[in-house]
C-alpha cells in the first residue's frame, strides 16, 4: 500500500545510535531480502551521524519531518503538537505551511521523562500509571510546576490521601498544562487550533491524550504511530525527493547487506587547530574512509577549508573592531580592563580616557574555557548567566599579569537612548563589581576600582570621576585633565557606535542587493564573545545569512508602546530590533533572540519580543546558551527556522 508501513522498531539510542541503526538495518535485510530500497532518509539529533555512517540520501530537520507526518494523517492539519521524553514542539500550520515553531527551553518538565520520573517513584511502570490514570475520580490539582517543585506537591497530595489514580491524572493534566500556557502560550485553549495532530511518546499515554482533549474542549487525531512519527515523515520526506528527482526506480546510496557486514566505526578525540576557538572535536571514523566531526562551531573541520562564499557576519566586524584597542606598553601606569559583560561596548571609551589621561590599558585576554575555571572557584552562586560567572575568570587573568590597577566600575544606568521609559542596566551588569570584589580575596593586594559611575549624566560625570581616581590613584592629574579625557572617550564612544551601525547598513544593502535572508541576532553587548555564543553567528553564516546585531537596526525605530514596563537600554534595542523587523514587512529579515542561561530580566523580554514579532506575523526564535558548548540543539532550531521560512 502506497504509505503503509512496513517494519518499525523503537528504542533508545543511548548515547550512540550507530550500532543500533545498523542491527536494524541487518534485520530489514533478512527479514525482506528481495526488497528494493530507492531512497532512505534520517532525522532527529542522529540525522548527521547516521547519514556519514550508513550513506543515507536524504536528511530533513526533526520539526519538518513531524510535519510531513502529520499531513499524511490529515490534510488539512492546522496544528501539531509533539510531546517526547525530554522535548516538546508545535507547529503552527497555515495554507498548507507551517506559520510558527513552539519549542520549549532547558527544561525537560512536562516531558516523558516527567511522567516517567513520577511513575518510578511511586512505584509503577509508566504504562500502568497511565492506565491508572484514566479511571481517577477527583484528579489531583498539581499546577504546572518543574519536577523539583512538583515532588512536593505530589508529597503533599499523599499525605491529603490522594489515590494513585488521582495523582496520575493530576499529572497527565499538568503535562497538558505546561504544553498549552508555557510553550505555547495559549491566551485559551481553544486558540491553537481544530484540526490537531498530537505525537510523540508522551501521547501514546492515553490519560495525557483525554486530559488535552479535555483541556481543548474537542477531540484530536493520535495516529497509533505517535512514538514514531519523525522517522514516517522523514520515510515520506524521502519519497518525494527521489520522486522529484526521477530517482524513484534506483537505489538508494544505502549500505548494503554485504557492506554492513564490513561495516566498522571507531571514535577519537581531538582539539580543533584551525582557528583560536579551539573546539573539542569527536571524529568518528567509518568502514570505507567516511568521517563525521562533531563539536565544532564552524565548516573549517570538516570540509578542509573556510567557505569560500563571502560571508556577512556583524559578530566577527564588531570583534575586530575592539581589537584596536590594545595594550601599547609605553611604560606608563597600567589599568587593567575585564573584557566581559558592559565592558564589551564601554570598552572604547573607558581605554581612550584612560589613554589620554596618560595610562596604558590592558584588557583580559579572549574568553576561553581554561579562563573560567580560572575564575570557577571564587563563583558564589551557579544560578547567575555565564556571561557573569566568566567575569572571575577575567579579573583573576588581569591580577597575575601584574596591572597597577583594575577597573571595573558599578554602572546602575546606561547611556539614555531614547527607546525605553528609563535606562537602566540589568542588575548583574550594573552591579557585579561588589560580587567580584566581595568574593575575590586577591583584589585586597592591588587597587580595585569598583564605585559607582554614571556616564548618562555627562555634565556630572568628569568630577565625579576625579574624586573616584584621587582616591585610588597615586598619579598627578587636574580636574582639566579628567575634563579633557572625558570628552575624547565620549567622542571615541560615538565613533564606535557610529561605526557598527555604518556595518549594519552595509550588510543590510549586500543582503538586499545578493537577495540573502537577514537573521537580526539580537542579545547583548557580550553575546559576541565567541565564548558565550559557542559560534551560533558563524553557524548562521554557513546557511547562508547575514547577521546583524540588534543596535544596528534599533536606532531606526522610534520609541513605540510595550506591553511591559520599558527600562532597560539593553533590552529597549532587543524590542526595538523586533519592531524593526516587523516594519520591514520582508520575508527574508527575521529576528533570533540570543538569551543567556540564568538571566531574570529575559523572563520579560522574551515575552515582549515574541509578542511583536507575533503580531507583525513573524516567527520567534530563542536560542538559549550557558557555558555547555554542544549546539545539537541549537542547529535543529536554526533548520527549523529556514525552513519553514522556505530559506533553504
Amino acid at each position: 500500500m502506497d504509505g503503509g508501513i512496513v517494519c518499525t522498531k523503537y528504542m533508545p539510542n543511548s548515547g550512540n545510535p550507530v550500532p543500533l541503526i545498523r542491527e536494524f538495518l541487518q534485520e530489514v535485510y533478512s527479514r525482506f531480502p528481495t526488497a528494493k530500497i530507492c531512497a532512505a532518509a534520517a532525522t532527529g539529533y542522529g540525522e548527521d551521524i547516521i547519514k556519514n555512517a550508513f550513506s543515507v540520501d536524504y536528511g530533513i530537520v526533526e520539526t519538518m519531518a513531524h510535519f510531513y507526518a502529520a499531513r499524511a494523517f490529515n490534510p488539512k492539519v492546522d496544528f501539531i503538537i509533539d510531546i517526547g521524553g525530554q522535548d516538546i514542539k508545535c507547529f503552527k500550520v497555515e495554507n498548507g505551511v507551517i506559520d510558527d515553531i513552539f519549542l520549549n527551553e532547558a527544561c525537560s518538565s512536562g516531558c516523558g521523562s516527567f511522567l516517567q520520573t513520577f511513575a518510578g517513584a511511586l512505584g509503577y511502570s509508566i504504562e500502568d500509571f497511565a492506565k491508572l490514570g484514566l479511571f481517577a475520580d477527583r484528579p489531583v490539582d498539581l499546577g504546572s510546576r518543574c519536577t523539583v517543585f512538583m515532588n512536593s506537591s505530589v508529597k503533599q497530595a499523599q499525605k491529603d490521601g490522594a489515590t494513585v489514580e488521582n495523582i496520575s491524572a493530576g499529572l497527565s493534566i499538568s503535562v497538558v498544562k505546561n504544553a498549552l500556557y508555557k510553550v505555547i502560550r495559549a491566551v485559551d485553549s481553544k486558540a491553537i487550533g481544530r484540526e490537531i495532530v498530537v505525537q510523540g511518546g508522551t501521547f501514546l499515554n492515553d490519560a495525557v491524550l483525554r486530559a488535552f482533549e479535555q483541556e481543548i474542549g474537542h477531540d484530536v487525531i493520535r495516529p497509533t504511530i505517535a512514538g514514531l512519527m519523525g522517522a514516517y515523515g522523514a520515510a515520506l520526506y524521502a519519497r518525494e525527493k527521489a520522486q522529484a528527482a526521477g530517482k524513484a526506480t534506483e537505489l538508494s546510496t544505502l549500505l548494503s547487506k554485504e557492506a554492513l557486514e564490513e561495516f566498522t566505526h571507531s571514535v577519537k578525540a581531538i582539539t580543533c587547530r584551525g582557528c583560536s576557538n579551539s573546539c573539542k572535536l569527536t571524529v568518528n571514523t567509518f568502514s570505507g574512509g567516511r568521517k563525521f566531526i562533531s563539536g565544532n562551531r564552524c565548516e573549517k573541520p570538516v570540509t578542509g577549508v573556510k567557505s569560500t562564499e563571502a560571508q556577512y557576519n556583524m559578530f566577527e566586524e564588531k570583534r575586530k573592531l575592539l581589537a584596536r584597542y590594545t595594550y601599547k606598553d609605553t611604560g606608563k601606569p597600567v589599568i587593567g580592563i575585564p573584557m566581559g559583560l558592559n565592558m564589551y561596548e564601554l570598552l572604547p571609551f573607558w581605554y581612550k580616557f584612560f589613554t589620554t589621561l596618560g595610562y596604558d590599558v590592558m584588557t583580559s585576554p579572549a574568553s576561553n574555557r581554561a579562563l573560567y575555571l580560572k575564575g570557577q572557584h571564587t563563583i558564589p552562586s551557579d544560578t547567575a548567566c555565564f556571561p557573569a560567572k566568566l567575569m572571575h575568570g577575567h579579573v583573576e587573568a588581569l591580577l597575575d599579569s601584574g596591572v597597577d590597577a583594575i577597573f571595573y566600575p558599578c554602572m546602575s544606568y546606561n547611556f539614555d537612548e531614547g527607546l525605553g521609559d528609563n535606562h537602566y542596566n540589568c542588575p548583574v551588569v550594573a552591579y557585579y563589581p561588589e560580587v567580584i570584589s566581595s568574593n575575590i580575596p586577591k583584589l585586597k593586594e592591588t587597587v580595585f576600582i569598583g564605585d559607582y559611575v554614571g556616564l548618562h549624566r555627562r555634565r556630572d560625570f568628569p568630577g565625579k570621576m576625579y574624586k573616584i581616581l584621587r582616591r585610588h590613584l597615586k598619579e598627578d592629574f587636574t580636574k582639566q585633565d579628567v575634563k579633557k579625557a572625558a570628552d575624547a572617550a565620549y567622542a571615541e564612544y560615538d565613533l564606535y557606535m557610529r561605526a557598527c551601525r555604518a556595518i549594519g547598513d552595509k550588510f543590510l544593502k549586500l543582503a538586499d542587493e545578493q537577495n540573502k535572508p537577514v537573521i537580526v541576532l539580537a542579545g547583548r553587548p557580550y553575546h559576541i564573545d565567541p565564548e558565550i555564543n559557542h559560534g551560533i553567528d558563524s553557524l548562521i553564516c554557513d546557511c547562508g545569512a547575514v547577521v546583524v546585531t540588534e543596535d544596528a537596526v534599533s536606532a531606526k525605530v522610534e520609541k513605540f508602546p510595550t506591553g511591559v514596563l520599558n527600562q532597560w537600554t539593553y533590552h529597549s534595542r532587543l524590542y526595538a530590533a523586533a519592531k524593526y523587523v516587523v516594519d520591514r514587512n520582508d520575508k527574508r529579515i527575521n529576528l533570533i533572540q540570543l538569551v543567556s542561561f540564568g538571566c531574570g530580566v529575559d523572563a520579560i523580554t522574551t515575552d515582549e519580543v515574541r509578542s511583536i514579532l507575533h503580531n507583525g506575523g513573524k516567527i520567534y526564535t530563542q536560542l538559549k546558551i550557558d557555558e555547555i558548548t554542544n549546539l545539537g540543539a541549537v542547529r535543529i532550531r536554526l533548520r527549523s527556522l529556514f525552513a519553514a521560512l522556505d530559506l533553504l
